[in-house]
């Protein structure tokens, strides 16, 4: 799968260019290690609570990396399990259908390191090529109900999970 479509597939969940939602406080790049019980993940798993909008990267039997992230709008939520299929740094990015649909002046192609591009500074396809995790250049964006279904995070929060992580990594996405 070329690099373009795996990427504009997986942007089905792209953020809506230029939204911002407002919160009582923005969102800082901030991975904290948390403990992580009852739970039964194993290490190097990634999990997504969406109802908490926080990712998780488990690291061993208790203990995780928490990183705040930006989720599925009402009506674009998903769970389920996947993988890591790709892993891109400055990815460009092609708006998918429903995108276009809903923005028909969004361009065909936004190049990656642009301002405009929604997919920030690394995106990570996930299988199935809908969805990525993916940073963002609309920081205000994190901690809401905010995508097509993407997992957004903070472009420093994103290229530390970039590093820690490899294709194949389990994803496990909750509500």
């Amino acid at each position: 799968m070329s690099m373009k479509f795996a990427v504009a597939l997986a942007a089905t969940a792209a953020v809506t260019l230029g939204a911002v939602v407002l919160t009582s406080q923005a969102a800082e790049a901030r991975p904290e290690m948390v403990g992580m019980h009852g739970d039964t993940y194993s290490p190097g798993t990634i999990v997504v609570k969406t109802n908490e909008r926080r990712l998780y990267l488990i690291l061993d039997n208790g203990h995780a990396v928490r990183y705040p992230v930006g989720v599925g709008k009402a009506g674009k939520q998903w769970s389920g399990t996947t993988k890591i299929e790709g892993k891109y740094l400055n990815p460009a990015w092609a708006p998918p259908a429903e995108v276009k649909r809903d923005k028909p002046d969004i361009p065909d192609v936004i190049p990656g390191g642009s301002p405009r591009n929604p997919m920030g500074v690394a995106a990570m396809t996930l299988t199935g090529g809908e969805y990525a995790i993916h940073g963002t250049n609309v920081p205000g964006s994190i901690g809401g109900f905010v995508s097509y279904g993407c997992i957004r995070m903070l472009n420093d929060d994103i290229t530390d999970l970039y590093s820690r992580v490899e294709v194949g990594t389990t994803v496990v996405v909750t509500r």
